[in-house]
């Protein structure tokens, strides 16, 4: 009776169960309102069951093949990889049976990690990996979902969330004494970054703004040597919060090293 008289601990426990029983991805989001839905184009590329290309125009490599991405990523057409400002971000993709029949209707989520330039057809185009476009399929219908080639889908943006993920900078391994570059990787929230500054060892006041090199990687080239540690912060593109790395590249860094922050959005 319980139950029947407050139906909120019965809603809590199906978001829970439908959670543990959608295994397609590593990331999770924040639910937001069902009707916020819009309509894009949609297409697939690379192998069936793979993660459409190598990393891509963000320049995440072979994690998008691994958790948290696990393949479950996209191309974006110019309206979502933003020129590069679009790498990281996190949105919800479904098709429906009136579109379909092999369509389940259930919202799968997607990280933006490559660029689909030619993507134009439609103001918003997900050129989804081979994974991700068969995730919104029935059960056992993935194949023919694939072969239906390019359909209209409705997606939302949501906030990444990457449970036991810190922001990650991956050193550039053509930085040296006087040019700083890294890619950036799993920020919460926006997942989009709209700056990053640099400070160094001996300057307490001063952030030296980064300029965004290619996709997710941001470079400073400074003409003159850089004092290690250095501090990065990180200004998400929509929402304007910031966090600060504290001395997250230490003294001694190496180019093609990897270091893992303690913060995130």
């Amino acid at each position: 009776m319980a139950l029947l008289q407050s139906p909120f601990p019965l809603l809590s426990l199906l978001v829970t169960l439908s959670l543990l029983i959608n295994p397609s991805h590593c990331f999770y989001r924040k639910l937001l309102d069902e009707s916020n839905w819009s309509p894009a184009g949609a297409t697939w590329y690379g192998s069936a069951n793979g993660a459409g290309s190598d990393g891509g125009a963000c320049g995440y490599g072979s994690a998008v093949e691994q958790a948290p991405f696990s393949a479950m990523v996209s191309a974006g057409g110019p309206s979502l990889y933003k020129s590069g400002k679009g790498c990281g971000a996190c949105y919800q993709v479904k098709c429906t049976s009136t579109t379909n029949a092999a369509c389940s209707g259930n919202p799968v989520t997607v990280v933006i990690t490559d660029e689909c330039p030619g993507c134009v057809s439609e103001s918003v185009h997900f050129d989804l990996s081979g994974t991700a476009f068969g995730a919104m399929a029935n059960s056992g219908q993935a194949d023919q979902l694939r072969n239906a080639g390019t359909f209209q889908i409705q997606y939302r943006k949501v906030e990444c969330n990457y449970p036991g993920k810190t922001v990650t900078f991956s050193v550039d391994s053509g930085s040296t004494s006087n040019y700083f570059a890294t890619l950036v990787e799993y920020e919460d929230g926006d997942g989009e970054l709209g700056s990053v500054e640099l400070k160094q060892a001996l300057d307490t006041d001063s952030w030296q703004p980064m300029q965004q090199s290619w996709g997710a990687v941001w470079k400073l080239d400074s003409g003159s040597t850089l004092q290690a540690p250095f501090s990065i912060k990180l200004t998400s593109l929509e929402s304007s919060k910031n966090i600060i790395a504290n001395e997250v590249i230490p003294a001694g860094w190496q180019p093609g090293k990897t270091y893992r922050s303690v913060v995130n959005f």
